[in-house]
């Protein structure tokens, strides 16, 4: 084909959608829709599961160390600690800070500490930060297995919970994703069908004066993939307006912000590339092709 006659069936492509603009504005919103559903279900999955890593982060367990320890073995249980793979950070704990923690927090029995003297009951410790709360069972082991080490507090029924929230969590939202993927296709689909469907005469016209294949699918092709391509446009544009929105509308509920934290929430601008490539590419495939599978019954003449 010539490049002329390719500019020229462009151009039909073009202006058949001002021709057909009832039907190219019916896929236009459908489309909008769709990738709406979907893209927006994404982000809460992608915000959930950094909610919970979030919270994963802040789990730590707490190492007792034997009394009466000496410095030197304090910093060899640290360099033990620091050598062990699942573990983020290490911080010493010592025995006096642990006291003046619990008198804070049990002040109402000031007579009971004063009672105490200079007698420190408490033992130095670590507080230590594992990378996955998956592993831990297997970290405590490790840590067990280190001299100098008395006891170890570990949340194990906070990290169960955790684990099955965000398992369930995954299941869910993959589920709902999945519906909403083949919903979203099965409504395009009979959206462009219905499209050309209301042309189905001037297809055959087109077969019955000795147009190609080629030359008929063109014009549909174009028109299909830029109203996908807009589609997917508004849709980025909608997406971040709203979320960005959300976002600060949370920022200003100190309650909420104290419970979740602002760091666990993902900013739009650092999804946004790669939620704009999908919006656009997945708009202007399913408006393209969908045109194109839809018409080609049409052209068995």
């Amino acid at each position: 084909m010539k490049v002329s006659g390719f500019k020229y069936l462009v151009k039909q492509g073009v202006e058949n959608i001002w021709k057909n603009r009832m039907m190219a504005f019916a896929s236009f919103c459908v489309l909008l829709v769709s990738l709406l559903l979907v893209g927006v279900a994404s982000l809460v999955y992608v915000n959930l599961s950094s909610m919970i890593g979030g919270v994963e982060d802040k789990n730590e367990i707490v190492v007792y160390l034997d009394d009466g320890v000496t410095d030197e073995e304090i910093s060899s249980v640290k360099g033990r600690l620091d050598q062990i793979e699942n573990i983020s950070s290490v911080t010493f704990y010592s025995k006096e800070e642990s006291f003046e923690d619990l008198k804070k927090s049990m002040s109402d029995y000031e007579m009971l500490f004063d009672s105490l003297g200079d007698d420190n009951p408490l033992i130095d410790a670590y507080r230590v930060q594992v990378k996955d709360i998956e592993k831990i069972s297997d970290t405590i082991i490790q840590v067990e297995s280190i001299e100098q080490v008395y006891s170890i507090r570990a949340p194990m029924d906070f990290v169960n919970i955790l684990m099955d929230l965000r398992k369930i969590i995954t299941v869910v939202c993959s589920v709902v994703i999945c519906a909403l993927v083949v919903i979203s296709v099965v409504i395009i689909a009979n959206t462009t069908k219905a499209s050309v469907y209301s042309r189905r005469a001037e297809i055959q016209i087109m077969k019955y004066v000795g147009a190609t294949n080629s030359f008929i699918r063109i014009p549909f092709f174009v028109e299909g993939m830029i109203t996908g391509f807009f589609a997917g446009l508004l849709a980025l544009i909608i997406t971040w307006f709203s979320y960005d929105s959300l976002v600060d509308l949370m920022t200003g509920q100190a309650d909420i912000v104290s419970v979740i934290g602002m760091n666990s929430i993902i900013q739009f601008g650092d999804v946004a590339w790669i939620t704009a490539i999908l919006y656009l590419v997945i708009g202007t495939l399913f408006g393209a092709v969908g045109s194109v599978i839809a018409m080609r019954k049409h052209l068995n003449v």
